[in-house]
């Protein structure tokens, strides 16, 4: 079930502020807090799922495409797109998800590493 509550709500919601990267009616992305690499972007959608399978299952491909569509465009935007990145989903307790809202970890601007493959 949906927590209207999370901080990614809030944030939605404008009731917690963040450093917006690019904005639209559906979509939003703004750098993570606590950042593991020279570029650290977090993206979300802004309808109600917790995780990357409620995301896919209950949304239309439309909604689903757009917001890929949008995380390439912000790739491009942010000069990582020759050089690489990496895009990262965690989901559920075993996955590490910390908050219950799908989102997307956008990693670049350096060499991230072979730590998966």
């Amino acid at each position: 079930m949906y927590d209207n509550n999370n901080i990614f709500a809030k944030i939605i919601d404008g009731k917690i502020p963040c450093k917006k990267i690019y904005e639209d009616d559906d979509t939003l992305f703004f750098e993570d807090i606590n950042p593991v690499s020279k570029v650290h972007i977090l993206g979300i959608p802004k309808v109600k799922c917790v995780d990357f399978s409620d995301f896919v299952t209950n949304y239309s491909q439309d909604v689903v495409s757009n917001f890929f569509q949008k995380v390439d465009e912000v790739i491009v935007k942010l000069g990582i797109r020759e050089s690489g990145y990496r895009i990262i989903s965690n989901s559920g307790v075993d996955g590490g998800q910390e908050v219950p809202h799908f989102h997307i970890h956008i990693l670049g601007g350096e060499t991230i590493g072979a730590k998966i493959r």
